[in-house]
């Protein structure tokens, strides 16, 4: 096996030569542009929003260390119980505790990225825990045995033709069956879950710290079954989800589902401050919020791409991307995928490793003006290039490429001492591999422009 970035071109060549693939993605991203302009439109003074969204998430990520303990010290007031994970292993062992201490077997989950990048499903089957994915989209990947495709939408590869067949597969449904008929099925096999489990886990699109409080948003109901059945509910959160105030949901709330689906607002929108009251009829009896780090404060550290971690979550650039279009989600074998995933995995996954995600785009600036909170997503691109540069993460070959051509260029009479089958013997020495098989390398002139002006108007007085 190679190295990420070497799977990454192969894998990216494979899906971007595959057209029923993108078929059927070029067909979801038109929906969703259909549908997310339309929802967009709605939001009186849109650039006004998008900057107040990214002065509040500075204000937060320059004060993580009081808004964080001001969140904990509220919902412990309610009698929920706070647990930091530094990393995933930590976070999955928390988690695991608790199960166990409950003495519980089956867990169901509602959609969280958190949960698909610390791997936790897989963890708890390690350790003899069933855990059920409930959204729609999630139980299918996990029927695959796949990673959810898309921060939003995880079955966006797969065509309903692709789905009857899978429940057909495992539940015996006729192959044409409709979507409403395979949404029907899935509701009855999930139904006696939500009864049966000893534990529910959540991630949240919210933290609200003068409250106290977890905010979930979601169309399907599922969260709020996972967190009101169940007698413990877990939140497995990061710790950029903060936000100062429940008042602040006034903004986030319809950012967040125009951007991400195009709806006004998601159809349930949540906020738990802890477990079961005592006057309170329903609800856990013991509730969790694990926040986890794993890698985050790298980014944190870093002044100039530390607003990678405003990002809500929405998935617009991933819907506008267009790399993202041709080799979808899956290619970029990280938890974040698209513009996003591209800025923050390299530092929370390693930039010796993930590097290559940053030159994974045109630079066409699409991602950063669909951004809600207006995250600077091209530049972050190339300050990590730049990063990777400085941090020696180059092969040889190519550090002595450019330092030959910028030792040409900052030169007329150097430009002019090669000729052109030179240079075109240089650029292809040092970059016909890096420039991709598939592209033609650039033919660079017999003559210079100054040679041949030179040349054309010898003689001439000045």
């Amino acid at each position: 096996m190679g190295s990420t970035a070497e799977d990454f071109l192969v894998a990216s060549e494979e899906k971007a030569f595959d057209l029923d693939h993108r078929r059927i993605i070029n067909n979801s991203i038109d929906k969703y542009t259909a549908a997310a302009t339309s929802g967009i439109s709605r939001i009186a003074n849109l650039d006004n929003a998008k900057k107040k969204g990214h002065v509040i998430k500075w204000k937060v990520m320059e004060n993580l260390d009081k808004f964080l303990p001001e969140f904990e010290s509220n919902f412990q007031r309610r009698g929920g119980k706070v647990i930091w994970a530094n990393d995933a292993e930590e976070a999955n062992r928390e988690i695991l505790n608790i199960i166990q201490r409950a003495k519980a077997k089956t867990v169901v989950k509602s959609k969280s990225m958190v949960t698909e990048e610390i791997h936790l499903n897989e963890f708890l089957k390690q350790n003899g825990v069933e855990s059920l994915e409930t959204d729609l989209g999630e139980y299918i990947v996990q029927l695959l045995g796949q990673a959810p495709y898309h921060i939003v939408t995880p079955a966006m590869h797969l065509s309903k033709e692709d789905i009857a067949q899978l429940f057909n597969k495992h539940f015996g449904t006729p192959v044409e069956a409709t979507p409403e008929q395979l949404t029907l099925k899935a509701r009855e096999l999930l139904r006696d879950k939500y009864l049966q489990a000893d534990v529910g886990i959540t991630g949240a699109n919210f933290l609200l710290a003068d409250t106290g409080s977890v905010a979930i948003s979601e169309n399907e109901g599922n969260a709020r079954l996972c967190t009101t059945f169940p007698r413990i509910h877990i939140a497995v959160v990061g710790i950029e989800k903060i936000i100062p105030s429940i008042t602040d949901l006034d903004l986030f709330w319809p950012m967040l589902s125009t951007h991400g689906t195009g709806q006004n607002l998601t159809v349930y929108n949540t906020i738990l401050s802890g477990p079961r009251q005592a006057n309170e009829t329903d609800g856990p009896e013991e509730m969790y919020v694990v926040l986890v780090d794993n890698g985050r404060t790298n980014l944190l550290a870093q002044k100039e791409q530390r607003q990678g971690l405003y990002c809500i979550r929405c998935g617009a650039c991933l819907n506008v991307c267009p790399v993202y279009q041709n080799i979808g989600g899956h290619t970029y074998n990280t938890t974040y995928s698209g513009p996003i995933g591209s800025i923050i995995t390299p530092h929370t996954n390693g930039m010796a490793e993930f590097k290559h995600l940053s030159y994974a785009s045109s630079l066409c600036g699409s991602c950063t003006e669909v951004c809600p909170v207006k995250i600077d997503i091209h530049k972050m691109l190339l300050l990590n290039r730049r990063d990777a540069v400085n941090e020696g993460l180059v092969t040889t070959k190519e550090r002595w490429g450019w330092a030959a051509w910028k030792k040409g260029m900052l030169k007329r009479s150097m430009m002019d001492f090669l000729g052109g089958k030179m240079k075109n013997f240089f650029l292809k020495f040092f970059f016909k591999k890096t420039w991709g098989h598939l592209r033609e390398m650039p033919v660079v002139a017999e003559k210079s422009f100054a040679k041949q002006w030179q040349e054309k108007h010898q003689g001439e007085e000045q």
